[in-house]
């Protein structure tokens, strides 16, 4: 049954596709009750620009397409700056992605798009939450 399911769904293929994914995404974000707070409160995102961004950013990401040139990490390091990022915020930010992507899409693009999210919750993560520690090397992180 659920094998049916999946096959009804179609694959992330178009730049709508992006759009419907990353649209439904940021709709759980603003009323998830862990970290909508971070773009209600703190960055008080203006959905209008930001989400055309992240239209870019997650269509380079997953079709190289060349349309995305601003730099995520600097974004995120001035947001812990306003308010210390928790792990827990970075699982919860993907939990919220991954289902989303399991909701609307089934395929080779929605797993990768998935693999691609935790890699760079994770590289952010160490950057940002592990700094020290990813910059003396410490057992257990990597360069």
């Amino acid at each position: 049954m659920l094998l049916q399911l999946a096959k009804m769904k179609k694959d992330i293929e178009t730049r709508k596709d992006i759009e419907l994914l990353v649209n439904e995404f940021y709709e759980r974000v603003k009323n998830d009750d862990l970290i909508a707070f971070i773009f209600t409160a703190v960055r008080k995102v203006d959905w209008n620009k930001h989400l055309p961004v992240m239209y870019d950013f997650w269509e380079n990401i997953l079709f190289q397409s060349g349309t995305y040139y601003g730099n995520p990490m600097a974004l995120h390091k001035q947001l812990h700056q306003q308010v210390p990022l928790k792990q827990e915020y970075f699982q919860r930010w993907v939990y919220l992605f991954d289902q989303t992507v399991d909701d609307l899409f089934y395929g080779e693009n929605a797993s990768l798009v998935k693999k691609r999210a935790s890699s760079i919750a994770e590289v952010m993560q160490m950057k940002i939450l592990h700094k020290n520690d990813f910059l003396s090397g410490k057992p257990g992180l990597t360069n």
